[in-house]
């Protein structure tokens, strides 16, 4: 696997996803933040909706959107976010939102209601896949004419929200919709270690994701990657071979992506 040692220099050259270095970051969040106000701002002009699939994870970008947002004056009426995912409980329901893991605690808390109360999109405009009835995202979706952008980081098994590497075929797995599925092991200590202070028995065993189908069809994805851990996941994302036990390098047959990472994660892995 050459690709981990590839230098900082040559990263990009020849990969399979486009890549975008910046230096730290709070410059990979800005840039996210500022992606998002950009393309709201346009489809307002044009007097359309914007659709978005949107991460708890990378989250510094929230800070300088919501900033941007209420500075600017950036009606938000007739956009819709749609949350990648939810921890759940053993029992398959949401985890509660005052829980400290909580994706939609996390969205109320600190999106939500600190934007201006005359431009914020409305309650039914702002979407989590429901353990209880998850077809709802994927049919929403459909209706709304599919995602504009699919805004996301990559997790340490090369997951999309909480999409698990597979041992099936690329085009089975390509398909997967909006599910309840269990969390990898891998991904349960990585997430207890950076959230949890290394809790690894407090961390849910569960969650609710939307599918790779809807984030493939996304009309562009923009992935931003910011951790050490990184260095390894960016490369094999960009240069590995595509397969569903590495799920990011689905993304290389995507006709308009994009890698973003700061400075760090240019260096390599080894």
């Amino acid at each position: 696997m050459d690709y981990f040692t590839i230098a900082k220099e040559a990263l990009g050259k020849e990969s399979k996803i486009p890549l975008a270095a910046l230096g730290s970051a709070g410059e990979v969040f800005y840039e996210m933040a500022l992606d998002m106000i950009t393309r709201i701002e346009a489809h307002n002009r044009e007097g359309r909706p914007t659709v978005f699939i949107c991460p708890v994870g990378p989250v510094g970008q929230y800070p300088i959107f919501v900033r941007l947002v209420n500075e600017r004056g950036v009606n938000l009426r007739h956009v819709w976010f749609f949350n990648m995912d939810e921890y759940l409980n053993d029992d398959k329901t949401w985890i509660s939102m005052e829980h400290r893991l909580s994706f939609r605690g996390f969205m109320q808390k600190t999106v939500y209601s600190c934007i201006r109360s005359d431009l914020v999109m409305p309650e039914n405009q702002r979407v989590f896949p429901d353990p209880a009835d998850p077809e709802r995202t994927d049919r929403l979706l459909a209706e709304l004419g599919g995602p504009d952008v699919c805004y996301g980081g990559i997790g340490i098994t090369g997951h999309l929200a909480f999409n698990e590497p597979e041992n099936v075929p690329v085009q089975e797995f390509a398909q997967r919709p909006t599910r309840v599925l269990a969390i990898s092991p891998e991904t349960r200590a990585t997430n207890a270690a950076g959230d949890l202070g290394g809790a690894l028995s407090a961390m849910p065993r569960w969650c609710v994701t939307i599918g790779m189908r809807q984030i493939l069809s996304a009309r562009a994805v923009r992935l931003y990657c910011f951790r050490d851990w990184h260095r390894a996941v960016v490369r094999q994302a960009a240069y590995g071979d595509v397969n569903a036990l590495f799920p990011a390098t689905l993304v290389q047959n995507h006709p308009d992506a994009r890698i973003t990472f700061c400075a760090n994660v240019a260096e390599p892995a080894y």
